[in-house]
C-alpha cells in the first residue's frame, strides 16, 4: 500500500525546493539522524540523476548497519521523473542494498504546496518488497522530514 507523509515547513516552497536538490541543501537535511549524506552528481532534469553516499556515523546506526552485514556507507541512486520547480518532485531511488534481495527501483514523489507561514511538504511512497522494509523506509523518511522542519524553523 502506498505511504503518505505530510508535514508543515515554516519556508516558502522556492526555498525548500532549494534544501532539496542543491548539494548542499540536501547535505543540510537529507539523512536520517545518525546518518550523513555527501552529495557526488546531481542532474536535476527529468531523466537526470542524483548519485551520493549516505555514511552511517552515530554508534546505533553503525550497530545496525553492522547487526544486517551492510557497509557503513552506501552509495545511492535516484534518477529523477518529475521535475516541476517549485511544486513537485518525483524520482525512482535503486534499492540496491537489501541483502538476499535482487535491486529493483522504488518511486517516491514529493509535492510542495504554499501554505499560511510555510510549504505542506506531501511525500508519497510507493512500497518496498515487504512491510518490514516499507516500515523502515517510512520511518526514515519521517525523520528526514523532521530534520528539514527544524532546518527550515531555524531561518
Amino acid at each position: 500500500m502506498v505511504s503518505t507523509i505530510e508535514r508543515t515547513v515554516t519556508a516558502d516552497p522556492e526555498r525548500v525546493w532549494e534544501l532539496w536538490t542543491t548539494p548542499d541543501g540536501i547535505g543540510q537535511w537529507w539523512a536520517p539522524d545518525g546518518f550523513r549524506t555527501d552529495v557526488h552528481h546531481l542532474d536535476l532534469a527529468e531523466g537526470g540523476e542524483l548519485l551520493y553516499t549516505m555514511t552511517a556515523v552515530a554508534p546505533e546506526q553503525v550497530a545496525f548497519m553492522q547487526q544486517y552485514g551492510m557497509p557503513l556507507t552506501t552509495e545511492s541512486r535516484k534518477t529523477f521523473t518529475e521535475v516541476d520547480r517549485p511544486r513537485r518532485l518525483a524520482y525512482t531511488s535503486l534499492i540496491d542494498f537489501v541483502p538476499d534481495h535482487e535491486p529493483y527501483d522504488h518511486l517516491t514523489t514529493v509535492d510542495l504546496v504554499a501554505v499560511e507561514g510555510g510549504t505542506r511538504v506531501i511525500m508519497t511512497i510507493e512500497p518496498m518488497h515487504d512491510d518490514e522494509w516499507t516500515g523502515r523506509l517510512v520511518a526514515g523518511r519521517t525523520n528526514e522530514l523532521e530534520n528539514l522542519a527544524r532546518l527550515t524553523a531555524k531561518a
